[in-house]
């Protein structure tokens, strides 16, 4: 189990994490979500004992980072780690520097052709098992850093964009790796593409400008449904009927456009009759009525919009341009 408390993590002034909290639990594979630039690898750092949090804690099996070299060293033994520019020995084959880093992670002489063997044959390297690694390329290259991080069969692995670079069918046999990974081990993947959080994760946790935004389980986000529906009649009018509607959480204006509203209700999609008939009743012209997609993209998109509007009075504020031409 791996536990982040309050975790910061600071430049000079500039906060590259900035108080995040949130648990692993054993067996789970969590997809670290956010731009370029969000903390995703300076917290991934700090998880595998690279870096220190400059204040909070994290603890690994109990175990805390930042007690002492014996426990940092405790907790690297538990952790396969792939960081996003992984090093390679250029000049050595696939199987040499396989076997070096196997003599690193502390695998016994007698078992480390099989675990050498056992990596390659998972990262579908085998046809490249004697090639002088400067020759791969660097889809093949990422193969091999996934491969030196589950040499020694870590209970948790750490894969800092691991897609990086891979043809769409290397991509595809990665996502069955990070599954299989999945069944024996606690997985985290960073990343800032959806598409593969949905596709291997089972929760995610959403970082921007280094503080947590969101943290769901990816089944969770199906069970916010919600219809959009849109009509010719403003908020003052349209509002009350639409928020009497039997079986509607609240309703709430989403935007307007050439004299139609549109309308977000907090109904599942087998309201949408008694939705359609409670406007036609009473004089509405219904222009659209539709189930709301909800997906890991469209709540990126809501917290997106969210942090847009946050800013804007701040960007109108003389002093906060003060402030923000200051720490520049």
């Amino acid at each position: 189990m791996i536990e982040i408390g309050h975790v910061v993590r600071r430049y000079g002034s500039f906060a590259a994490v900035d108080d995040v909290s949130f648990r692993v639990e054993p067996g789970e594979v969590l997809g670290l979500l956010g731009h370029n630039g969000a903390g995703k690898t300076t917290l991934m750092k700090m998880l595998t004992g690279y870096l220190e949090p400059t204040a909070g804690t994290i603890q690994v099996d109990g175990i805390e980072i930042g007690a002492g070299e014996q426990e940092r060293r405790a907790i690297q033994s538990k952790i396969g780690y792939l960081p996003e520019n992984c090093p390679v020995w250029p000049e050595m084959s696939v199987v040499e520097y396989l076997d070096f880093q196997a003599a690193l992670h502390g695998v016994a002489p007698e078992r480390r052709v099989a675990a050498v063997g056992a990596a390659i044959e998972r990262t579908a390297l085998r046809d490249r098992a004697q090639a002088p690694i400067q020759t791969l390329s660097r889809g093949y290259r990422q193969r091999v850093g996934v491969a030196q991080a589950i040499l020694h069969e870590p209970g948790i692995v750490i894969l800092d964009e691991p897609t990086s670079g891979l043809d769409p069918t290397q991509i595809l046999h990665m996502r069955e790796l990070i599954r299989d990974l999945g069944k024996n081990a606690t997985v985290i993947v960073s990343t800032h593409i959806l598409q593969e959080v949905e596709a291997i994760c089972e929760r995610v946790v959403i970082l921007r400008s280094g503080r947590k935004v969101l943290d769901t389980r990816l089944d969770e986000l199906q069970k916010g449904a919600r219809l959009l529906v849109t009509i010719d009649k403003p908020e003052g009018t349209a509002l009350p009927v639409l928020q009497k509607i039997a079986g509607v959480g609240a309703a709430k204006l989403d935007s307007t456009h050439d004299g139609r509203w549109r309308y977000v209700l907090e109904a599942g999609p087998e309201l949408a009759p008694a939705v359609g008939a409670a406007v036609v009743q009473a004089g509405f012209a219904l222009h659209a009525l539709t189930p709301e997609r909800r997906d890991l993209e469209t709540v990126f998109a809501e917290l997106n919009r969210a942090d847009a509007s946050a800013q804007a009075p701040a960007q109108a504020s003389p002093s906060a341009n003060e402030e923000a031409n200051h720490v520049a």
